[in-house]
């Protein structure tokens, strides 16, 4: 098929094709499903890659009244997960013309300035993680189509909520550490005023409360490896019986928690074991490798970006919380018998 020597349109494309230009349009909007023949839909898809097309957004844009751009509100970009995020909804919105506008709320939390002379105006939607929920007032994202990521489904913003299950992974680490006998545990929690760390510690006592003979000590701590060493060195050396396992809300915290342990003479995991949460690279590169929940960021981002395709559709987005996997690996151990 000769290409053209000026650029391509969709009336080519349809004579390509054979079919009218309301299924092109159907077809490349990703609109065809139910309407469109899926052989017809390859055959359009095909004539479009061989003429080089592309649809001209500027003109769609205009006529829709929308920009095509999305903002993706998250914490400080301190680890990959967000940016595992930031490619799981990025990938979905290429498939449907969509831009991603990656956005980092200062100091992780808190208020942030408008990155546009107008939110509203510049954006379609917004993709928030509660831990930067407080900088949608201030870019007033809040008055925008929204899904919010990791959030209290009855209290969100959001016209729809994803999330991972959190607390199944809080569960999957607390029978593991009692299959293995242990029962002094002490939650190293991230001192951050989050929905998903508040679940994490409700999960973690009422798991815990539920099991007779057990003990669950708390120190708090900025998702910091400094912050982390000083917060589990002090709650390790309290007067009473030292825990034999740290309980961390992410896997930083768990490199703070390892430090503090050997600076103090002990050993991970043979005086005490170690938990984390997230699965980032950091878990393989400490020795003993990590014990820790993983969890799917890109399938994340994923599912953030088709919730709010549906809500800028007008439809219902998929529900249910995304799984999450425990990888056992070197961190953990029986509980020490006699115990210190």
């Amino acid at each position: 098929m000769p290409r053209s020597s000026t650029r391509p349109t969709s009336r080519d494309v349809a004579q390509a094709a054979g079919v009218s230009q309301a299924a092109v349009s159907l077809v490349l909007g990703d609109k065809w499903r139910g309407r469109v023949a899926e052989a017809t839909a390859e055959r359009v898809r095909a004539a479009a890659r061989e003429l080089g097309y592309r649809p001209n957004l500027a003109a769609r844009n205009l006529r829709l009244g929308r920009t095509r751009t999305v903002l993706l509100v998250v914490p400080a970009l301190t680890t990959e997960f967000f940016a595992g995020v930031y490619t799981g909804a990025a990938r979905v919105a290429a498939r449907h013309g969509f831009g991603v506008v990656l956005y980092p709320s200062p100091e992780g939390i808190g208020p942030a300035r408008d990155p546009f002379a107008s939110a509203q105006a510049a954006l379609d939607g917004v993709i928030a993680s509660s831990m930067a929920a407080d900088a949608l007032t201030a870019i007033r994202g809040d008055q925008l189509p929204l899904v919010m990521l990791d959030s209290d489904p009855e209290g969100s913003l959001g016209a729809a909520t994803v999330n991972l299950d959190i607390a199944d992974g809080v569960r999957q680490v607390t029978e593991h550490l009692l299959g293995l006998g242990h029962r002094r545990i002490l939650h190293l929690a991230a001192d951050v005023p989050s929905w998903t760390f508040e679940l994490r510690a409700r999960e973690l006592a009422a798991r815990l409360a539920a099991v007779p003979g057990t003990d669950l000590g708390r120190a708090a701590a900025p998702i910091s490896i400094d912050d982390a060493v000083a917060a589990t060195e002090a709650a390790l050396t309290r007067p009473g019986p030292r825990p034999t396992a740290v309980v961390c809300d992410d896997d930083k915290l768990a490199a703070g928690a390892y430090k503090a342990i050997r600076r103090l003479g002990l050993r991970v995991p043979d005086d005490v074991s170690v938990t984390g949460l997230d699965d980032l690279a950091l878990a393989t590169a400490l020795d003993p490798e990590l014990t820790t929940v993983r969890l799917d960021a890109e399938l994340f981002g994923e599912r953030g970006m088709e919730a709010l395709l549906a809500v800028l559709d007008g439809r219902e987005p998929e529900g249910g919380d995304i799984p999450v996997e425990l990888v056992v690996r070197g961190s953990t151990a029986p509980a020490p018998t006699p115990a210190p």
